[in-house]
């Protein structure tokens, strides 16, 4: 398969959590389930506004690779666990991408073979 071929059959889901604990937390069950192949965690700076104020907090960006077959399954599954009222879950297909680095993440979101 080439990186055109795949071409919307794998995603980014985005979201942002209230600690790096809870991040790590939701990736290692989303892992677990076989959801998603991968988690990128990194602090960032969010300014937003909630409940009619301007809020400037910390919070940590995971961005996690999966199949898009998978993705509503990852967000039902990852917002049970989220702390937030609102959880930002936000996914982006990937238009292109390395064929063996796709195919990994097809192996890694799929039953292990017995």
């Amino acid at each position: 398969m080439s990186g055109m071929d795949a071409a919307g059959m794998h995603s980014m889901l985005y979201t942002t959590t209230a600690s790096e604990r809870e991040a790590v937390s939701l990736a290692k069950s989303l892992l677990d389930k076989r959801l998603i192949a991968c988690a990128n965690i990194f602090r960032i700076r969010s300014i937003y506004r909630w409940k009619s104020k301007i809020l400037d907090e910390g919070e940590f960006a995971v961005i996690m690779k999966t199949r898009t077959a998978l993705v509503k399954k990852a967000i039902a599954e990852a917002a049970k666990i989220h702390s937030y009222e609102v959880p930002c879950f936000v996914s982006y297909q990937m238009t292109e991408g390395l064929p063996a680095y796709l195919k990994w993440i097809d192996g890694e979101t799929r039953p292990p073979k017995k």
